[in-house]
């Protein structure tokens, strides 16, 4: 990740139309980040402070509330800013991939949070986390314009 900056200053600004289903896709996911954040900033704060790994030294409500505005800050990009989509595909992946330790503090820790009650369902999310960071990077094109440049 430390060459992320590098990688992201290399993609081109102007890019290629995308496809019908990439546009829908990256919409998609923009609502549901923005969506997500508005959540943690309201009615699943509580949930979300489960998924804060113990070892984090700030308050899991700090945490919880920046995440939120972080996730509202993507969505919205996602959403609004289609010209810098494959930056913003990049910037999405790597939140996916820092917040991965969460996911992997509530399996470890056993602990309850959105329905996820035991080992196995808290098991089967971390699975799906790769398959968010995937989309990132799909639905905005940020892979196929990686290749392209190399």
């Amino acid at each position: 990740m430390a060459h992320l900056p590098h990688v992201v200053a290399r993609i081109p600004v102007s890019l290629t139309p995308v496809s019908p289903a990439r546009t829908v896709a990256r919409l998609v996911l923009g609502g549901f980040l923005a969506f997500a954040g508005i959540t943690h900033l309201t009615v699943a704060r509580k949930e979300f402070r489960a998924q804060v790994p113990p070892w984090v030294p700030l308050t899991a409500d700090t945490v919880v509330v920046a995440s939120g505005v972080v996730e509202i800050a993507l969505g919205t990009a996602l959403l609004a800013a289609p010209k810098q989509r494959t930056s913003v595909g990049w910037v999405v992946a790597a939140f996916f991939v820092a917040i991965f330790p969460g996911n992997i503090s509530q399996a470890v820790t056993h602990t309850d949070g959105f329905s996820l009650n035991s080992d196995a369902a808290r098991s089967v999310r971390l699975l799906f986390q790769p398959l968010l960071v995937l989309w990132a990077l799909w639905s905005t094109g940020a892979l196929k314009s990686w290749r392209a440049s190399r």
